[in-house]
């Protein structure tokens, strides 16, 4: 819904330049004439004056929405975020472990009762076969619970690597290093993997593109402003205790936090702000191997390919030359020491959570100054999640087994057949494309291949070690051969079976270089699907899902990619100037948005997310209006809770999205995530929906009604 965004491999590069869009943390409108309307019904006076004009139909019990959620005292056309959960959010406080609390860490949490179950059940085997998927993690997450092991270790396991930073002598050294920085994932300077070639999809590259800083942000290092000044203090605090406790005395470990900061300074001076980054063609920059290396002759490429596995390649793709260009000037230029400082911090913090408390303590302190949260979540919670991203697919197997019916399934591919026939419909339906335009992307849409569930092919985890030796030792290993795996694809077929998100991830997303829907079975679940509740709640909650990854194929970014995923302009210039249009007008009002005085929501950066709530909302309706069609005909349509279908669809929506979030975690998010707070997620799209003026009756002047000359129409 990421959603979230993703996703194939964890390196930061990849999670820079990846071309997967997502629904968490994740426009269209519908295409029907506008509707006149005539009335405002108060909130108070909904439910009587719908089972009055409703009255043909019979009134039944419903399920699957909470309606003491809402707060009857606000009118549905006023502000429907809280009137659909004002009374939830005013009784629900954020656990003191969250920064954050909402219908989806209701799921979460009912997943992860699963989850611990598997986890600790596998721990207690200690006779499963050597090598085996349930050996290996039932030893993984058993080191990982050992914490009087991790206190006896100490740093013992990460003594080999501090040993490698400490023998760099010269810049040839430190290119070395940094080959071995890459292999664990340390965030060091910049980033480097494979993925498919985003102007050819049918071969893989490599792609290398910024990084190098630990904060979320370039801004939180270069803005003067009260909150970006208590960030750098918390972080300059943070940086000398670790140093400190790696053993440098209160002054070394004072200059050597201020090393730190300095390079991670000129580098966020070079790195693209994250609008400029959602620029796809910018970001592309194919050269050769010795184009790069004599552009950025520091970073030693031709050394560093062969290292990593990759020596036959004979081109890269690069992000951002400029950033590279400074990165390998700063290489030569900063006395190697600094840079050895440097490493070694990003190697600890890297690993913090595997070592003993004192860092996971100290790491956490940092992190609240972000997060806002006030207590740290429970070991268990920390190391299942640690566990998933490292062998996700291997409990994700019984995880389904037990999590995830064939009904399940059966019931979702349904449901995306209805929502991508309704899309089809929209697209043949728009005043403002032309017929070459419509036939590429009927042939797009046409094309997209959809994943439900867990994957056909599980991954092979053969090749990676674990033991429960050391849960330290393990999260290296894993990193290592995560990358390892991740570069192996180079000159290999591209491999369409493979998933970005394990099966129980709460989430979704769309791969714009597969051209392809994907939806783990985590998300399969209450509020987003519910088999015991009708068709109107599930459409308003896992239909308007569906729907959000479909469009996110025709967004401002995924419109770039054709049917076989290849970045490519298929658009006739006309076309792509009414697109834009619209598109800057959903711009426009979402940057208008205000969740915390003086911060607003910014517009370019949320454009993707946006265009595709308002197109799965738009979407998810207008294949719900067919069901009813087919399943009622001309007869009354029940009312459930004395709510018509419109309603209940509605409210499933806002439900979904109903969520508390504490002012550190708002700003953040305003500042890094590509989504919108959640009651913009929610009333953002209704605001320019005609359909839910109608279903709540609402008047042209009610603050829920955009006028009609600023209302955004796009798919």
């Amino acid at each position: 819904m990421p959603f979230t965004f993703h996703m194939f491999a964890k390196s930061y590069l990849l999670l820079t330049l990846g071309t997967a869009a997502g629904l968490a943390l994740t426009g269209c409108a519908s295409s029907t004439p506008a509707a006149t309307a005539t009335s405002t019904t108060p909130a108070t006076a909904t439910a009587s004056a719908t089972t009055e004009t409703a009255a043909k139909g019979p009134v039944l019990p419903g399920v699957g929405l909470d309606l003491s959620a809402r707060d009857m005292s606000v009118s549905p056309c006023e502000d429907f975020f809280q009137y659909a959960s004002g009374t939830w959010v005013k009784n629900t406080p954020i656990p003191a472990a969250e920064s954050s609390w909402g219908s989806w860490n209701t799921l979460i949490d009912q997943n992860n009762a699963v989850l611990r179950q598997i986890l600790e059940s596998s721990a207690a085997n200690k006779s499963a076969a050597k090598g085996s998927n349930a050996q290996k993690v039932g030893d993984f997450y058993a080191s990982a619970m050992d914490t009087v092991a991790i206190e006896k270790a100490g740093l013992k396991y990460l003594q080999p690597e501090l040993a490698r930073i400490n023998g760099v002598k010269d810049l040839k050294g430190l290119q070395t290093q940094l080959v071995r920085q890459q292999m664990l994932q340390t965030r060091s300077v910049f980033g480097l993997g494979v993925r498919q070639d985003s102007k050819k999809s049918t071969e893989y590259a490599v792609y290398m593109g910024q990084g190098g800083l630990t904060l979320p942000d370039r801004d939180y290092y270069l803005k003067d402003d009260a909150r970006s000044k208590t960030i750098r203090t918390a972080y300059t605090t943070y940086l000398t205790n670790m140093f400190k406790m790696l053993g440098d005395n209160e002054a070394t470990a004072s200059k050597n936090a201020a090393t730190v900061l300095r390079l991670e300074t000129r580098l966020a001076k070079a790195s693209k702000d994250r609008v400029a980054l959602r620029d796809r063609y910018a970001n592309y920059n194919k050269m050769t191997v010795a184009e790069a290396n004599a552009q950025f002759p520091n970073i030693g490429l031709t050394a560093m390919l062969p290292q990593v596995g990759l020596g036959s390649v004979k081109e890269v793709i690069v992000g951002q030359p400029e950033f590279m260009k400074e990165a390998s000037a700063a290489l030569k230029q900063e006395p190697i020491g600094d840079w050895k400082t440097y490493m070694r911090f990003h190697l600890v913090n890297s690993v913090a959570s595997a070592l003993p408390k004192a860092y996971v303590d100290e790491s956490f302190r940092f992190n609240q100054v972000m997060s806002g949260a006030k207590q740290q979540q429970p070991r268990w919670k920390r190391m299942l999640r640690s566990t998933d991203a490292t062998l996700g697919e291997a409990f994700g197997q019984i995880y389904v087994e037990k999590a995830f019916t064939p009904e399940t399934k059966k019931k979702a591919l349904e449901m995306v057949a209805n929502i991508k026939e309704a899309m089809g419909e929209h697209i043949q339906a728009l005043e403002w494309m032309s017929p070459a335009t419509k036939q590429e992307a009927m042939k797009k849409l046409n094309g997209f291949t959809v994943k439900i569930g867990y994957p056909d092919k599980w991954k092979d985890y053969s090749a990676l070690t674990i033991s429960r030796e050391s849960y330290l030792k393990n999260v290296l290993a894993a990193r290592e051969w995560e990358f390892k795996d991740n570069v192996s694809k180079f000159g290999k077929p591209i491999d369409r079976t493979e998933w970005g998100m394990t099966p129980p991830t709460v989430n979704a997303y769309y791969n714009s270089t597969m051209n392809e829907i994907v939806f783990p079975a985590g998300i399969m679940q209450p509020p987003f699907f519910d088999p015991k509740a009708d068709d109107a709640v599930n459409y308003g909650g896992m239909g308007a899902v569906i729907g959000h990854e479909i469009t996110h194929g025709f967004d401002d970014q995924g419109r770039q990619s054709d049917a076989e995923g290849n970045l490519r302009d298929w658009w006739t210039k006309e076309d792509a100037a009414e697109f834009s249009k619209r598109t800057d007008l959903v711009g426009k009002q979402y940057s208008a948005f205000s969740p915390l005085d003086s911060v607003y929501v910014n517009g370019k950066l949320t454009m993707g997310e946006n265009l595709a709530d308002f197109g799965g909302t738009a979407l998810a309706y207008s294949a719900l209006q067919k069901q009813l069609q087919k399943q009622y005909g001309s007869s009354p349509r029940p009312q459930y809770d004395g709510l018509t279908p419109e309603q209940r669809f509605f409210l499933a929506w806002a439900q979904v999205w109903r969520t508390s979030m504490r002012p550190e975690a708002l700003r953040q998010q305003v500042l890094t995530d590509p989504h919108s707070p959640a009651q913009y997620r929610t009333n953002g799209p209704l605001m320019n929906m005609p359909e839910f003026y109608e279903a709540f009756g609402c008047k042209e002047d009610a603050k829920m009604v955009r006028a009609q000359n600023v209302r955004a129409r796009v798919w």
